[in-house]
């Protein structure tokens, strides 16, 4: 399955994520791209509740322009994904004033690859 939108220039997502009594709750998100793989990290570092969320279900829905998108996420704290992700912030938000909250060293290990499922 294809990507319903370029995720290297879509600004923002909504990533809808479910708590364990079933509660579905949705986050705006910054994705990025490398190589083909689509990373998304939470600001909040693992305090972050839609982090938290995906990594105890990690079945979730990408909301892309209008389009839902069943996705599964994959921890990538290693450091190649962690590269990888930064590499892809630092391009796609050289400009915004909010690129070092996104690559502060204590959040990293909160990187995610996503993967959409059918």
């Amino acid at each position: 399955m294809d990507w319903p939108a370029d995720l290297e220039t879509v600004e923002e997502v909504d990533i809808e994520t479910r708590s364990a009594t079933g509660e579905v709750h949705r986050t705006t998100i910054w994705p990025v791209v490398d190589g083909g793989d689509v990373y998304v990290r939470s600001l909040k570092g693992s305090a972050g509740r839609w982090y938290g969320e995906l990594t105890a279900s990690p079945d979730a829905v990408l909301h892309v322009q209008g389009d839902a998108v069943p996705v599964r996420a994959v921890p990538a704290p290693d450091v190649e994904s962690i590269g990888r992700a930064n590499a892809g912030y630092q391009r796609k938000y050289a400009d915004s004033p909010y690129l070092g909250t996104m690559t502060r060293e204590e959040i990293l290990g909160t990187t995610i690859r996503l993967e959409p499922r059918s």
